[in-house]
């Protein structure tokens, strides 16, 4: 496989952007995939966020386009709001010295403002969300007859949100002779009967690891503490660290507004953010964040896909997830497209069965700091104590 850009056969358009973008190699699923993009196939991809997939399918995808044709020529679907915003920038930052129009549609925006600027017929890539893409085709605003690229972009977690049908209807109104591209993090059977109906015969497959893609990159400490000293110990780690970018993830709406309340309180620049908020509100926070003018982010697990944000130095967990999968997908937020990154996890006695699952799952044991022993063995038996009582309780019932 190839190590550099120069190598994949990228014009010189591109590669300034590239360069200007601080990429310096391409990552495995970009080596894999731009030259199979290039050659005209179909493709399968199983990669996670923070493997540079947006690159993957987006520099072969901006290279075919012709921003003298002001015609939409690509299409890519994506399943939020967050995640249309992302991807469309980062198209907008790879194919500006090609002077290419990219243009994001989701809801909770003004569609006003979205048909004014498709009816200035610049644009050349659209990056939308089903609900909003399909919207604008039956207002009959959004014309797809010359979309010779059509991107499915976390193909999975579409299907888990029910947009199957969107996603139908939106590719029978596509030309027949276009380029499919399917990116997915998993692999579940819906996802390879949705590629056998819509894809080519010959369509390829690429796999990437999301164990090697995360894992082996990103720094991982555990701070195992009592409930009462969550927060405390949460506190000392931030004064110790001095990463200009930070995410704090919680597990619960509320939890994440308490956090954010509390540090700002002790002097920390911090806010939240999570599904109760409005668009404008989340887009307003999130660029903040992007720009530095905010530095720590408190979010719940809606932030942890889908989310990509240069430069996020660590990663905290305020008690580890509910389960290993969203553990990886968290601490994937730093570490991103092959740097280095810190996930520090904070966690209490009755999560030590979820921890071994963790461990068993990337294949080695994490760096455990154990603060007040004496008080965690405490809570322990009393975790205990109260699961053997709901168990009775239970089985008296």
């Amino acid at each position: 496989m190839s190590n550099s850009f120069q190598t994949l056969g990228i014009s010189k358009e591109i590669l300034k952007s590239i360069d200007s973008m601080g990429y310096t190699q391409p990552t495995e699923i970009q080596q894999k995939a731009i030259p199979l993009v290039k050659s005209g196939k179909d493709i399968v991809a199983q990669a996670q966020t923070g493997t540079g997939k947006t690159a993957a399918f987006g520099i072969p995808l901006l290279e075919k386009v012709n921003p003298k044709e002001r015609k939409i020529q690509a299409l890519v679907l994506v399943p939020t709001r967050e995640l249309a915003i992302q991807v469309a920038k980062e198209l907008k930052d790879l194919g500006k010295n090609k002077r290419v129009f990219v243009l994001a549609v989701y809801g909770g925006k003004s569609i006003k403002h979205q048909i004014d600027f498709l009816k200035k017929g610049n644009d050349v890539v659209i990056v939308g969300t089903p609900g909003r893409v399909r919207d604008l085709i039956e207002r009959g605003y959004l014309k797809l007859d010359n979309v010779k690229t059509f991107v499915l972009d976390e193909a999975d977690r579409m299907l888990e949100m029910g947009f199957i049908e969107d996603i139908e209807f939106i590719m029978s109104q596509l030309p027949e002779d276009r380029q499919n591209l399917l990116f997915s993090a998993t692999m579940p059977r819906e996802i390879l009967e949705l590629a056998e109906e819509f894809l080519k015969p010959d369509y390829e497959t690429i796999k990437v690891k999301p164990d090697e893609v995360t894992v082996e990159k990103i720094k991982q400490i555990i701070y195992r503490v009592t409930s009462s000293e969550l927060y405390k110990t949460l506190k000392n780690i931030l004064i110790e660290n001095n990463a200009e970018k930070i995410i704090i993830f919680t597990q619960t709406k509320l939890e994440a507004d308490e956090v954010s309340r509390d540090l700002r309180r002790d002097g920390f620049n911090a806010e939240a953010i999570h599904g109760d908020f409005s668009q404008n509100k989340r887009e307003a926070v999130l660029r903040k964040f992007r720009t530095g003018e905010l530095k720590i982010l408190v979010a719940t697990d809606v932030a942890a896909r889908g989310l990509d944000i240069k430069g996020v130095e660590l990663v905290i967990n305020y008690k580890l997830p509910r389960d290993v999968e969203s553990y990886i997908h968290r601490i994937g937020r730093t570490g991103r497209a092959g740097k280095e990154g810190t996930a520090i996890s904070i966690m209490t006695p009755d999560q030590d069965k979820l921890l071994a699952q963790i461990q068993k799952k990337i294949g080695k044991s994490l760096e455990i700091i154990n603060l007040s022993s004496e008080n965690i063995q405490q809570e322990k038996k009393q975790f205990r104590k109260q699961s053997t009582s709901r168990r009775r309780f239970t089985s008296k019932r």
